[in-house]
């Protein structure tokens, strides 16, 4: 298993307080509330139409919940990051991916990942005033992000593919990009909306020790909405399961796999007379 036993203290990162979310007279998201630890993998699961999906734009600034709080702890400050933009909420350290791949299918898997280091580049750059000049401010920071771009190449095997366009390579080796541009932005929050989707058993080993080593080598917190099981229940530290938009159950993957609430509302019953 990948889970592992802390030797240090483990603080909330996430505090997720009586979240709700009203499409009309649709209830998406249903007064939930929990929390995501740093450096610990926290996964939410559930039935397609529970709300997960909806938890993550809420989180990621694509939606302005109805109600609710979502507190961010970090560097000793607390920030509510309900109601902020997208990118507001990517600068205080909320990375994610998305159930449908969206990477710059036309550029080169390295560019995909300086392009995602194009904020901290361009504060480097005074807004193209030092990069324009050519000075030493502009050159440092281009370095780095090439240097940064190149560590994620080899943590997530995407050396050979460097040079190729990203929307011509495998499903796989895409999911996997996605990933490493989302950690050049240097995330203290992970989110990962269903990572394991359409990946062979291969690739799903691949993707649950990549996900470990984020969290054991990088110390990020990450959230992850998945419906692979052994993904889960594999890494997970901590799960937390949605039903109608209703949180019905939170706690290890070993209570919430023998939880007969989850099991009736997602993982399915055994069949009755059988062993």
């Amino acid at each position: 298993m990948l889970g592992y036993m802390t030797d240090f203290t483990v603080f909330p990162l996430l505090d997720v307080q009586r979240l709700t979310m009203l499409f009309g007279g649709l209830t998406a998201v249903d007064d939930v509330s929990f929390q995501a630890f740093d450096r610990q993998i926290t996964a939410i699961i559930g039935p397609n139409g529970a709300g997960k999906t909806t938890l993550f734009n809420c989180l990621t600034g694509f939606y302005r919940p109805t109600s609710g709080a979502l507190l961010l702890h970090r560097g000793g400050t607390t920030v509510d990051l309900a109601g902020k933009p997208a990118h507001v909420n990517a600068r205080l350290g909320i990375a994610r991916t998305f159930q449908n791949i969206r990477l710059f299918a036309n550029m080169t898997v390295l560019e995909n990942l300086l392009v995602a280091q194009h904020r901290s580049q361009m504060a480097a750059s005074v807004y193209s005033f030092a990069g324009m000049l050519g000075l030493p401010s502009w050159k440092r920071a281009e370095r780095a992000a090439i240097e940064k771009a190149r560590l994620w190449l080899e943590r997530l095997r995407l050396v050979d593919v460097a040079d190729r366009l990203a929307g011509e390579l495998s499903y796989g080796m895409q999911r996997r990009l996605e990933i490493a541009r989302a950690m050049c932005t240097d995330p203290c929050l992970l989110c990962l909306d269903e990572p394991a989707a359409g990946l062979n058993p291969s690739e799903a080993v691949m993707l649950r020790q990549t996900i470990a080593l984020i969290r054991d080598e990088y110390k990020t917190g990450v959230l992850l909405i998945e419906h692979n099981m052994n993904v889960v229940m594999e890494i997970s530290d901590h799960v937390f399961v949605l039903d109608y938009g209703e949180r019905i159950a939170a706690g290890t993957p070993q209570k919430i796999r023998n939880d007969p609430v989850v099991i009736r509302a997602y993982l399915g019953e055994p069949e009755e007379g059988a062993a």
